[in-house]
């Protein structure tokens, strides 16, 4: 039950965090349209993608320092917990430096990859940048600590941290544009906030967990350290693999086509992701009971639960997929007006790489739980350069969908061989039945979409009634076939039976 209540937790405090800070997001975003320029939105949106690239100095030593603390944190070994912690904390401050010095590398080329900024000079350009950098590099210096928490099941203190910060940085901005219309007030409000947070931050966790502060602090064994090397090696082609893959389709619209284009995807996928954060904290929260469970529990025990975790991100992307396909463009000309509405053959391309994204978050997750990072340690490497390239090739011919052609490509060679290898290596048995599953969920979703599409058109064309009319019409015809298909399931079965459960509770 302990598994249960932390993710419950994890789940809930997710929920809150991720609405309080939708609603002032898209507050923000309206007023950011209104009283600042396009280009601006652009670049604001290149440099937060460009320090995600920086970012890649990080390299997978979190992801396998924090898979090395689930078993001391279950086993309450404290000084175990305090070497591998220590560890943690100079790999990070090295990482700071790393991040910080490319960053100032790449500074003197950024009139490169901003194309067509419009009436920003390139000085702007650059002062600009400094301050994205600085936020970025700061937050290694406490980072490293959340890992802790979240190996003990708790990310909820994590995520009400954030959202406590978000909130009062994203209100914070809303009054300094509505007072002064100025982008580089709107920057440094944010990151006075954020190094606010931080340095509480780094108060906060030192008092929860003191014995990181000993001096006395036994080093790593070489067999223990080998491993964590071992695994950041593997990780080190992941990362670099997923950022050639995932963070440079901006990269790719500012320089070979327009900056300010950048601008107008990031309100398709503001929208996007503030849905599917709802998904993902679902799935993102159980990551560390997934971790505890296969620590603990059987191989046959482990599969149960993989299924049950598989169909249950099958209903909501499929859902929020359907929805989105339907609606997303439509919501988008109520929003901002059809001046901000980009070509439906990118979007759709985009979506379509939205549901095969949330597939590979099950194998994903899963896999980063059980520690399995060796196994496919060239795989991303490949993935990225088919991206590149293909996307890259056909931005010239295409433009914009062109470049989400390249994305769905690539990605889709890690839903197909990553079931081979985690049935494989966690569940000693061969993926048929994966992709068995796979396909039936893909048939239905798409007579889903279908019906819904159909009936879609009995219904007036814009306008808010309409719209969400719309939005009601899809959900319970959603619902209504999925059940249909999969309400006899035994993975519909535990679930209902987990609820059942709850509610009889309280």
């Amino acid at each position: 039950m302990g598994r249960i209540k932390n993710a419950s937790r994890n789940i809930a405090f997710g929920y809150l965090g991720t609405i309080a800070t939708a609603v002032m997001s898209f507050v923000l975003r309206t007023i950011f349209i209104r009283y600042l320029s396009e280009h601006l939105l652009g670049v604001n949106t290149l440099y937060t993608d460009i320090l995600s690239l920086l970012s890649m100095a990080e390299l997978g030593i979190g992801t396998a320092l924090n898979f090395s603390l689930y078993k001391p944190v279950a086993e309450g070994d404290t000084e175990t917990i305090k070497s591998y912690m220590r560890m943690y904390r100079r790999a990070y401050h090295t990482i700071a430096a790393v991040v910080a010095v490319l960053g100032l590398l790449l500074a003197p080329f950024l009139q490169h990859i901003v194309r067509n900024p419009g009436s920003i000079a390139l000085r702007d350009l650059r002062l600009y940048y400094f301050i994205f950098l600085f936020n970025t590099v700061t937050s290694y210096f406490v980072a490293y600590k959340y890992s802790l928490v979240n190996a003990e099941q708790k990310n909820y203190i994590q995520t009400n941290i954030l959202t406590i910060t978000k909130v009062v940085s994203v209100f914070c901005q809303i009054v300094v544009l509505l007072v002064t219309k100025n982008f580089y007030a709107y920057l440094l409000t944010d990151a006075a906030v954020q190094l606010l947070q931080k340095i509480f931050v780094s108060r906060y966790l030192d008092r929860r967990y003191p014995y990181l502060n000993d001096k006395n602090v036994t080093p790593l064994s070489k067999e223990a350290a080998g491993e964590i090397w071992s695994k950041t090696k593997a990780l080190i082609m992941h990362k670099v693999g997923d950022v050639a893959r995932l963070q440079t389709d901006t990269l790719i619209i500012s320089a070979m086509i327009e900056v300010k284009i950048a601008g107008f995807v990031s309100n398709y996928t503001l929208v996007i992701s503030t849905i599917s954060n709802f998904a993902n904290i679902i799935f993102n929260s159980v990551i560390s009971s997934f971790g505890n469970l296969i620590a603990t529990e059987s191989k046959e025990k482990q599969y149960e639960i993989f299924k049950v975790y598989r169909f249950l991100a099958q209903w909501v992307y499929g859902f929020t997929f359907t929805g989105f396909f339907l609606l997303l463009t439509p919501l988008i000309r109520l929003w901002l007006g059809d001046a901000w509405v980009l070509p439906a053959s990118a979007i759709s391309l985009l979506l379509i790489d939205y549901y095969f994204k949330g597939d590979r978050i099950v194998l994903s997750n899963f896999k980063t739980a059980a520690g399995v990072f060796e196994e496919d340690k060239y795989l991303a490497l490949l993935q990225g350069v088919v991206n590149l390239v293909i996307s890259i090739a056909l931005v010239r011919v295409m433009g914009l969908p062109g470049i989400y052609v390249g994305t769905i490509v690539s990605g889709l060679i890690a839903n197909v061989t990553k079931p081979f290898i985690i049935y494989r290596t966690c569940f000693d048995r061969g993926a048929g039945s994966y992709f068995k599953d796979s396909a039936l969920y893909l048939v239905v979703l798409v007579f889903i979409l279908a019906v819904s599409y159909g009936a879609m058109q009995v219904l007036p064309q814009g306008g808010v009634v309409s719209f969400f009319a719309a939005a009601v019409m899809i959900t319970v015809i959603f619902h209504v076939i999925f059940f249909a298909f999969f309400g006899r399931t035994a993975e519909f079965q535990y679930l209902w039976e987990k609820v059942s459960q709850r509610g009889r509770v309280h």
